[in-house]
């Protein structure tokens, strides 16, 4: 039996819907998410079951709706609220941000030009981490790439025609050498492997943090798991739980970004990027996401 869930969140003045968008446009196949000009829907598992969240965005707000494959378990309309809102960008507090900053000399004109840019979030922090080690080292083309292999190879299907995120259950399950066909390095299978039976047996708690994210203990824990770094981790919590204070000095379209902006004539190293954006905490990786988009009105 399907169940249907819907709730409408209300946005502040001037948000930018382009920016989630792009973020749902990433892969051109629309394999697990499609975006128009209105909004976007996706395909993911709840509860262990298939289901298509669609957000469309109205001059009065957000309209959230939740089509599952089955019955919802309890407690889901609540959760559902909260990752909309969270997925929006709705709990970043950029106002803050762009008041502290809008006259600052060098960021000041990126602020006006791009006021309320909103950091999209992943459905899930498993989805972020994983995306993450998805991208490292590669392009955001071969990223998609891979990721759209992953999906189609292990994916549920939803009744929507869209495949459903995995689960880490379901990637627990794979062998390094399933996940290798679906073009992941040696490397990244295992890091992989390791990490989904972390978060399948208990581990790795993530969904357990999200309402009030030990951020400390998160990035401690992700720094133990061999094949994570500081990017990964950083760009994990940025994506996965709105963090904004990430320093991802480490990202080369950040340093890249960065020298076009302070007109910096030679290429911006890693510790030369980690010192400037240490000026902006407690807004390091929405300093980061600004200068993403500097570079593009595309996903970042």
């Amino acid at each position: 039996m399907a169940g249907v869930l819907a709730c409408a969140v209300p946005l502040p003045a001037g948000y930018r819907p382009g920016d989630i968008l792009a973020f749902h446009r990433r892969d051109a196949q629309a394999l697990s998410e499609r975006a128009d000009e209105a909004g976007f829907s996706k395909a993911m598992l709840w509860g262990g079951k298939p289901a298509c969240l669609s957000i469309r965005f109205t001059a009065a707000g957000a309209r959230v709706r939740l089509a599952l494959d089955g019955r919802a378990p309890a407690g889901s309309r609540v959760r559902l609220e909260s990752m909309a809102r969270r997925m929006l960008g709705l709990t970043q507090g950029v106002e803050a941000f762009e008041q502290a900053y809008r006259e600052h000399p060098v960021i000041g004109a990126l602020l006006a030009r791009q006021a309320g840019l909103r950091v999209p979030v992943a459905a899930t922090p498993f989805e972020a981490l994983t995306w993450a080690i998805t991208g490292q080292q590669v392009s955001v083309a071969a990223a998609v790439s891979i990721r759209r292999r992953f999906i189609g190879s292990i994916g549920k299907p939803h009744s929507s025609g869209l495949v459903c995120y995995p689960d880490p259950e379901q990637i627990a399950a794979l062998s390094p050498e399933a996940l290798r066909e679906a073009g992941f390095s040696t490397a990244k299978a295992a890091t992989l492997s390791a990490l989904s039976r972390l978060v399948a047996d208990g581990g790795l708690p993530l969904d357990d943090w999200l309402d009030a994210p030990p951020i400390t203990e998160i990035r401690d824990r992700l720094l133990g798991i061999r094949g994570i770094g500081p990017w990964t981790a950083d760009y994990t919590l940025l994506r996965g739980f709105g963090w904004m204070d990430g320093s991802l000095h480490g990202d080369v379209a950040v340093r890249r970004a960065l020298q076009l902006l302070t007109a910096a004539p030679d290429k911006i190293g890693e510790k030369a990027a980690q010192q400037w954006l240490s000026a902006f905490s407690p807004w390091r990786a929405l300093v980061a996401a600004h200068l993403w988009a500097s570079l593009s009105n595309t996903a970042y």
